[in-house]
């Protein structure tokens, strides 16, 4: 049997739901009535002559654009953000000096080349390139090697030994050691000077030599290799950071290095990884190359461009397939977001019940379609005393005690003393305040709401995350709070709250026998002089505000009830 057929009683609706007709869902979607007080008196006259004859309903935009509505935030300045690859020279580049020795490296004049010949001919000896990029072989003569690789160096060496000695000649070379340069860095760079390295190291170990790029003001995206004023190569660090490939000049002896003023740049943020300040190439670039650019978070649906054009500043909020054809320009702030909101909600169901313990429902899916659908033990479940925990709730209930407990400490352990007692006693009271705030703010609220009234279920929307609780009969009554031994007992007919406190030893010292919650099952916590007993009840004894101060006194009972509401905890002072 279902829950909704053992309640045997018509359900009371809280909120307007046409749950059967769609149409009508859409009237309602679409139109929302205004007390008459809402619009100006001027205006309510214009409309009443308005109903009287046609009235131009014709929309003054497309709302749906994307281009008009609320902008949470205001614009922000490219400048004020890092630039992409900010973090490239935190790390170990200077250290890790190369010896300038690979199958690529290009013998120049300088270098050694260790030269060995058995058999007819024996010849072991390291041999200098001389200024003509020659290494002189006895026998062979001048040999030269300028501009070649290890492997063409060896090929060289072997024909013009053999050339001489034909035949039983076995030739070994091997390139031993190379000549050190000092390169220039300068432009747009932390420390502009001058740095030793080999010919074969890497730009960014000369750039983090240097400091790195200034991140206000140089380029990542124009970085020149001078020689003898002519540009050798040109290197784009965005190709680094996002590709991993980088251009591998061999760098020789007076070579400069030049980092350009920074470009034109965009502001990237919201749901990315991290934000970032992007330097164009040229003046604009597409929203495909943008997100190829940016790292986006999963769930990204929607983009809002922001910027200037020659017609006036702009505001448009794409789909992100929309924004892939898109052309974002010097200065505009491009925000990722994902705002798609799903279809479906999933909630949990705990208790007494049969089946699953989660549903996925509809966005508009209300309690009571969800609990006709849920079958229950018949003579197990009190379907009367449902209640339902809720995120938004629980974060409600938490900044409620929250801003209750800031007040207290405000109020309180701020407030002067005019004599030496009275400081003495506010010294004391302020110690029994912070030990209070600080174990109250440690509990977690549960969220419950209550759902279940007088035999009645209210019908309310349901949530994603909810957690609807469908208790079992229960035979047992719980004395909690300030009483000398807390335990459960047999709920037994006729007895009161009073005998249920002395079954447990009585109050405490501590005890504010004028105050005496009860909570029922359903979450629902009230008064225990203005109910009566059920099964399943706890019976908290709420702590008394030790303090001879009324104003305080009375302020701390209210924030205890508050914390044993949202908590079913009583805090003892």
């Amino acid at each position: 049997m279902n829950v909704l057929r053992l309640l045997k009683r018509p359900l009371a609706v809280v909120a307007l739901a046409v749950l059967g007709s769609s149409a009508a869902s859409a009237v309602w979607a679409q139109s929302i009535s205004l007390p008459n007080s809402i619009v100006p008196a001027q205006q309510q006259g214009q409309l009443q002559d308005q109903s009287q004859g046609e009235v131009n309903d014709t929309p003054r935009a497309n709302w749906r654009s994307g281009t008009y509505g609320p902008v949470a935030t205001p614009p922000r300045d490219p400048d004020m953000l890092p630039p992409f690859g900010a973090n490239l020279f935190t790390g170990g580049f200077r250290g890790a000096m190369g010896d300038g020795l690979n199958s690529d490296y290009q013998v120049k004049p300088g270098d050694q080349v260790t030269v060995r010949a058995w058999g007819a001919f024996e010849f072991d000896r390291v041999l200098p390139v001389d200024a003509q990029g020659n290494i002189f072989i006895p026998g062979s003569g001048p040999l030269n090697i300028e501009g070649q690789n290890s492997q063409q160096v060896d090929n060289s060496v072997r024909r013009a030994i053999t050339s001489v000695y034909p035949d039983n000649v076995e030739v070994y070379t091997n390139l031993q050691g190379v000549q050190p340069v000092a390169v220039f860095v300068t432009g747009y760079v932390e420390n502009p000077g001058r740095y030793a390295g080999t010919p074969n190291d890497s730009l960014l170990y000369f750039l983090d030599q240097a400091g790195g790029i200034d991140q206000d003001l140089g380029s990542y995206r124009q970085i020149r290799v001078l020689r003898n004023s002519q540009t050798v190569a040109t290197v784009d660090l965005y190709d680094f950071l996002i590709n991993g490939s980088i251009a591998r000049p061999q760098f020789q002896d007076g070579d400069t290095i030049v980092v350009e003023e920074r470009g034109p740049a965009i502001a990237v943020g919201g749901d990315v990884h991290r934000e970032h300040r992007y330097e164009l190439v040229g003046n604009q670039l597409s929203g495909a190359e943008l997100v190829n650019l940016a790292r986006l978070k999963s769930g990204v649906s929607h983009v809002l461009l922001r910027g200037s054009r020659e017609e006036g500043p702009i505001a448009q909020y794409y789909p992100l397939d929309m924004f892939y054809g898109q052309t974002i320009r010097s200065g505009d702030e491009v925000l990722f977001s994902a705002d798609k909101r799903s279809e479906t909600i999933v909630v949990e169901v705990e208790g007494s019940y049969y089946g699953p313990s989660r549903y996925a429902l509809p966005r508009d899916a209300r309690l009571s379609e969800l609990l006709d659908a849920i079958a229950v033990p018949e003579r197990m479940t009190a379907v009367e005393s449902i209640s339902l925990q809720r995120e938004s709730v629980k974060e409600q209930q938490r900044q409620s005690m929250e801003d209750s407990l800031r007040r207290l400490e405000t109020t309180y352990l701020s407030a002067p003393s005019s004599t030496n007692e009275e400081a003495q006693v506010r010294a004391q009271e302020a110690e029994l305040i912070q030990d209070f705030v600080a174990r109250a703010r440690e509990l977690e609220p549960s969220g419950r709401m209550v759902v279940a009234y007088d035999g009645r279920i209210s019908d309310i929307r349901l949530q994603d995350g909810d957690v609807i609780t469908i208790p079992e009969i229960s035979d047992s009554m719980l004395i909690s709070g300030e009483v000398l031994v807390p335990q459960a007992a047999v709920y037994r007919p006729g007895m009161n709250v009073i005998d249920y406190i002395e079954s447990a030893g009585g109050f405490t010292n501590r005890a504010d026998d004028d105050h005496i919650l009860i909570v029922r099952q359903n979450g629902a916590v009230e008064n225990a002089r203005k109910v009566n007993l059920r099964p399943g009840d706890e019976v908290l004894v709420m702590p008394a505000a030790p303090t001879h101060n009324l104003q305080l006194a009375a302020t701390l009972t209210q924030i205890l009830y508050q914390v044993a509401v949202a908590t079913r905890v009583a805090v003892d002072l």
